[in-house]
């Protein structure tokens, strides 16, 4: 690469290094414009994510709502989110009309003994039989998650929401019985 570029016609300019360029092909270093911008041979620049997958729209504070979407989000469950009439997810906009949501519980609620009521049982016991009273100390611990996915407009997204408790289920189902009740 310490060369001069041996294809380089003698009439070009200086760019002398590197492959040669076609006239009217886009170079390197940032996208050219679409249509309407004042480059009509480069066509607009859409990003990806891996896969070829094309990037959702991002709506910040100083970005407008997605088109037919107006207000404060009604919904948020984990990644998922209500919009107007739409359904945003990292994947891009499903419509709402017409969405099937479910919710699968995948945790699990724990009861154990903690530790320190078996040392105080041990130190108790010693000193009197009622340390034993200490064995009777449960502690309930909920691990896992709970999937919710929504189908609509032939794309479908899941999401995972952390199970914080036993009663984390009660305020998932409501939540998606609310999304249904939009979805009709």
């Amino acid at each position: 690469m310490s060369e001069p570029n041996p294809y380089k016609p003698e009439d070009s300019g200086s760019y002398e290094w590197g492959p040669g360029q076609q006239a009217g092909t886009p170079g390197y270093g940032y996208p050219q414009a679409g249509p309407g911008y004042g480059y009509p041979q480069a066509p607009p620049y859409q990003p990806t994510l891996p896969g070829g997958v094309p990037v959702p729209p991002q709506y910040g504070p100083g970005a407008g709502l997605p088109a037919g979407g107006a207000g404060a989000p009604l919904l948020s469950l984990g990644d998922i989110t209500v919009v107007g009439d739409q359904i945003i997810t990292p994947a891009g906009a499903l419509p709402l009309k017409g969405a099937v949501w479910n919710a699968m519980d995948m945790s699990r609620t724990e009861e154990k003994i903690p530790t320190v009521a078996i040392v105080l049982a041990i130190i108790f016991f010693v000193l009197c039989l009622l340390g034993l009273l200490f064995l009777l100390m449960k502690e309930k611990q909920t691990t896992g998650f709970i999937q919710v996915t929504v189908t609509s407009g032939g794309r479908h997204h899941a999401t995972m929401v952390p199970a914080t408790g036993p009663d984390t289920i009660h305020w998932v189902m409501g939540q998606l019985n609310y999304a249904r009740s939009l979805s009709v």
